[in-house]
């Protein structure tokens, strides 16, 4: 396949705002945001107006438009914290979306020149994927690379990626036991590559920064796995690992693709480790019991489309995980609930 053009007015940027003042982050990102639409969420836990600078094409959604839509249909959806980002998901009518956290600020490549992580999440999403047999060059779509020696002509042509994962320097996303161990480590490794993960092959997306095609895999993105004592920040949540194993597991059905490296952003700190580990503890413990799940887990035939993947893989989660812990069984809800919302979000 080869690859697509997008134009500007079919992407949106969400950006989920847990802090009231956007200027520096705004200002940072102008020179890669401007040409493009935004949608800003507003934590609904966070008061007061927002702080943005002028010059954006943007919609800004708080509290009240999530209580418009979404209302008393839903008693398991939460779109707290980091979590707000999901709504501007659900309200973005565009083709693409990419996704950046409102602590990230463009990161700088080896030659010290600044990244431009929309351009590349774009340029990921409209090169093909490899996902059924690794190619040692990795992304064989990058300038400077291509097929090895030995990889099967008839598999060259790639397949649509659904999900590019981007990753950060600074701030590494350790899980909070990792990093109050290390609370000195940094990341500050630019590895200059893209590679597809393999079919079958489950990874720890981070929410931090991510694009995907909606139309494709958009409603497998979503806030369905929330831990008892669920914080805000990153260390204090598990629900981006959750929902990056359902889109994995959607992607790998549909056969599309997911992409995992460029583009990086600079990942500023936030919050304490020490204290989320009292909160996130938790997840890290059930996470042995999540990853063999999606690992093993299978769709039918009959799943066609996305909603229902979710729809299949939330029947598995009730059957499979729901018994065992009920945080299962409100996941497996959650992800029914979710689906309903975004069918009816989009036949208004």
């Amino acid at each position: 396949m080869s690859q697509v053009i997008i134009q500007d007015d079919e992407v949106d940027i969400v950006i989920g705002a847990i802090q009231s003042d956007l200027t520096s982050f705004m200002e940072a990102w102008r020179p890669m945001f401007s040409r493009f639409h935004l949608i800003i969420v507003q934590d609904p836990d966070l008061n007061g107006e927002l702080k943005i600078p002028g010059g954006f094409n943007l919609n800004l959604y708080t509290k009240s438009d999530m209580d418009k839509v979404v209302g008393s249909s839903s008693s398991t959806i939460s779109f707290s914290g980091y979590s707000c980002r999901y709504f501007g998901y659900l309200m973005s009518r565009k083709k693409y979306i990419i996704s950046i956290d409102d602590d990230c600020i463009p990161a700088k490549d080896s030659k010290g020149e600044l990244v431009d992580a929309v351009a590349q999440h774009i340029t990921n999403l409209t090169t093909p994927a490899t996902p059924f047999f690794f190619n040692t060059l990795y992304d064989p779509f990058c300038k400077g690379t291509d097929f090895v020696r030995g990889y099967p002509f008839s598999l060259r042509n790639g397949v649509e990626c659904g999900l590019s994962c981007g990753l950060w320097l600074n701030l590494a996303d350790y899980d909070a036991p990792t990093q109050a161990l290390k609370p000195n480590a940094r990341n500050s490794r630019y590895v200059d590559a893209v590679l597809t993960v393999p079919s079958r092959t489950m990874l720890p997306l981070s929410g931090i920064n991510i694009a995907f095609n909606n139309e494709l895999v958009g409603p497998a993105l979503l806030p369905a796995f929330r831990l008892t004592k669920e914080g805000k920040f990153r260390w204090e949540t598990v629900e981006d690992i959750w929902t990056g194993m359902c889109a994995k597991v959607v992607c790998d059905h549909l056969k599309l693709g997911v992409k995992s490296g460029l583009p990086y952003v600079w990942r500023q700190e936030r919050g304490s480790a020490v204290e989320s580990l009292k909160k996130e503890w938790e997840g890290v413990q059930l996470m042995e019991e999540v990853v063999p799940f999606f690992q093993s887990v299978r769709l039918s035939e009959a799943a066609v489309t996305a909603e229902d993947c979710v729809a299949e893989i939330a029947a598995s989660v009730k059957e499979q995980l729901g018994r065992s812990n009920p945080m299962f069984a409100r996941a497996a809800e959650t992800m029914v609930e979710w689906i309903k919302l975004w069918k009816q979000v989009r036949s208004q």
